[in-house]
């Protein structure tokens, strides 16, 4: 962001010099009084340079970097990709987190289709609709803090002591039952991300499901949707989050 700022900054700055130069160096416009016309325009060139140097590093300089949203902060598929943008740099996890932004598009691609498929078969104020509805919704949130404890996880994860480690066991630096002790820790993160890749492709999976089972039907009653094979696995899926989320 700091390194944006200068860029900026030199690139006002050169425009400004340039304008000038070609102002006063190839156009030849002087200030001589004697020329109204060209004192005029040469003056006004001046004001307008000054002016806009002073307001663009003004601005640029005291603007202030917009607030970098924390992992708590996440409450849509939207925030989720702007927190695994910046969340990349530990080379252990960067595979995963290019996976799991293409998960999050999947998702949402997935959730679109459900609802216009909804739209087109029931109404949005039938019960059948609002099932549907808490239902993709709920889900939604299991897979929205299945990526948060991810991204956590990442984020407790110190790469640099990781890397020290695996060089340490090369070096035998420490006994085999302290390495041992220290790579544990380190694979039950490694561990958890992929399990947890693996149960977000599962929630994905559903969603295919629900979405093909969707396309078969023309008209369900509100009683009949809870006997979905497909509905009833994602309120098991939610029950069983709302244990350890």
């Amino acid at each position: 962001m700091y390194r944006k700022r200068i860029l900026k900054i030199v690139a006002l700055n050169l425009g400004i010099a340039l304008f000038n130069i070609i102002l006063f160096g190839i156009a030849r416009i002087e200030l001589d009084i004697s020329d109204p016309l060209g004192f005029a325009l040469g003056v006004a060139a001046i004001f307008l340079s000054i002016s806009i140097f002073i307001y663009g590093n003004y601005t640029l300089l005291t603007q202030k970097a917009p607030p970098i949203m924390k992992i708590s902060d996440i409450k849509s598929l939207d925030d989720c990709i702007i927190v695994l943008n910046r969340s990349y740099g530990k080379k252990t996890f960067d595979n995963s987190i290019t996976t799991l932004k293409e998960q999050v598009e999947r998702f949402n691609k997935k959730k679109t289709k459900i609802f216009g498929m909804l739209s087109e078969k029931f109404n949005v104020i039938d019960k059948v609709y609002e099932k549907f509805n808490t239902t993709i919704f709920d889900v939604e949130y299991v897979f929205l803090s299945n990526i948060k404890s991810i991204l956590s996880k990442i984020s407790a994860f110190d790469e640099e002591d990781y890397e020290r480690i695996r060089h340490d066991i090369d070096q035998k630096k420490f006994s085999d039952e302290v390495i041992t002790s220290k790579m544990v820790i380190y694979n039950e993160y490694i561990t958890f991300v992929k399990n947890a890749i693996e149960d977000n492709e599962e929630i994905i999976i559903k969603l295919d499901a629900l979405l093909l089972e969707l396309s078969k039907v023309n008209s369900l009653e509100a009683g009949e949707i809870d006997n979905l094979k497909e509905i009833k696995e994602m309120d098991e899926l939610i029950k069983k989050s709302k244990y350890y989320i």
